[in-house]
């Protein structure tokens, strides 16, 4: 604990940041020794006696000039730590007399990230010492992530929950990373809420929180809950530093999920428009797809294909076309209507098309005729890929398509 203490004091003497973070650091791979030097014979009484002493009565600590309520504070997170790396250390098997679990981990760091956070509203913690925050919310994906694979994995968990009868699955298999979302979100309104001026502002901390929500939110298939983080930042953009003013990995971290926001929601004109050349380049094509226009995919194909080429892209852009198909023969599909309902049944739509239909709309979109044979290996290559379900009764000249998904993925 001592060592732990003095790096803490070097740290905080010269306001380094990241330095501060690393005597937070759980990474047992990295430091095995140093974190069971910290755990020493595990006696809480002993860890708090030495931290009330060390940050309290120890002459040396005049050399950090911190207020009592500051003092507080660390003295709570220091000890959430060492709380927290009995855990980890049992959980790794390192502590020969006790055994833990990964579930408990989680507990253990949460607690230590609501202290850090309490550090920052209770307890006077200063906007330099943000990197406390990155690291505590760090460790708090990954250990929950940790947990939600073991409970998976326990095959205890799965025979108590078949007796169960409101046991969830679905809800369960992510249930510790679902828990960390929300207080990765405190930590961000922690860093967004922050009054103080932007010198001294939390603010600094809000990209590192808002990467952390974004690869959350997409693990967990809830990458719609990102738009609100940035709806956030977007109505507080006034007082906020600038995007570039950020360390790089974290401008091009949030430039990434941002652009897989504006894919997932089809709003390519807003995606390419800070690119003109690139809006230029690929524009016409996401539109062609969008569309379902054949003719205009293979233009703006033909157009780019210099470039393309030259960027190495050509082949990958050249498959687009197979989604442009897709969305042309799903058009048909929906165009066909329902079938009859019987017997007050809801209606279902009709699944069996004649592959005439698709060869006029196929003739119609790419601008060229087209004979029924080609037509139908157009089709056979869709099923193949997963891209349409159903098969191709070629004698009768129908295709009969699946009642359930019949083109995976755009909810038909």
């Amino acid at each position: 604990m001592d060592y732990l203490i003095r790096e803490f004091r070097a740290a905080h003497a010269g306001m380094k940041g990241d330095q501060l973070a690393e005597t937070l650091c759980p990474d047992i791979q990295a430091n095995p020794d140093k974190l069971m030097s910290i755990w020493g014979r595990g006696d809480i009484r002993d860890a708090t006696a030495d931290l009330n002493f060390l940050f309290y009565s120890d002459p040396s600590r005049l050399s950090t000039r911190l207020s009592r309520e500051e003092t507080t504070g660390w003295v709570e997170v220091y000890l959430a730590y060492w709380k927290a790396l009995g855990e980890i250390l049992a959980a790794e098997g390192l502590r020969n007399t006790s055994r833990s679990s990964w579930a408990k981990v989680y507990e253990a760091w949460k607690d230590l990230t609501l202290q850090v956070i309490r550090g920052y509203t209770h307890y006077e913690f200063e906007n330099w010492t943000i990197p406390c925050l990155y690291i505590a919310g760090k460790y708090l994906r990954l250990f929950a992530m940790r947990a939600d694979e073991e409970r998976k994995n326990n095959s205890e968990d799965t025979s108590v929950a078949v007796m169960q009868d409101d046991f969830d699955p679905e809800s369960e298999e992510n249930k510790m990373l679902e828990d960390c979302a929300r207080h990765l979100n405190r930590i961000f309104q922690t860093c967004l809420n922050d009054r103080a001026p932007l010198e001294e502002s939390r603010k600094w901390g809000i990209y590192y929180a808002i990467n952390l929500l974004f690869k959350t939110y997409f693990k967990l298939n809830s990458a719609s809950l990102s738009k609100n983080v940035l709806k956030a930042i977007s109505a507080g953009r006034g007082d906020m530093p600038t995007l570039d003013r950020f360390p790089k990995s974290q401008q091009v971290t949030f430039k990434y999920y941002e652009g897989v926001l504006s894919f997932l929601e089809e709003n390519y004109v807003e995606l390419l428009s800070p690119f003109p050349r690139l809006q230029q380049l690929f524009l016409p094509l996401a539109a062609a797809i969008k569309k379902a226009d054949l003719r205009a995919f293979d233009i703006a194909l033909h157009d780019g294909e210099d470039e393309f080429i030259k960027r190495r892209i050509y082949l990958t852009l050249e498959r687009g076309r197979d989604i442009a198909l897709r969305n042309l023969l799903r058009k048909v599909f929906i165009l066909g209507g329902f079938e009859e309902a019987k017997d007050g049944t809801a209606p279902v739509r009709r699944t069996r098309i004649p592959v005439a239909e698709f060869a006029a709309a196929i003739k119609i979109s790419g601008g060229e005729d087209i004979d029924t044979d080609e037509v139908e290996c157009l089709m056979a290559n869709m099923i193949y890929k997963n891209l349409m379900k159903g098969y191709i009764a070629h004698e009768r000249g129908f295709v009969v398509l699946s009642k359930n998904g019949a083109f995976p993925g755009t909810g038909v």
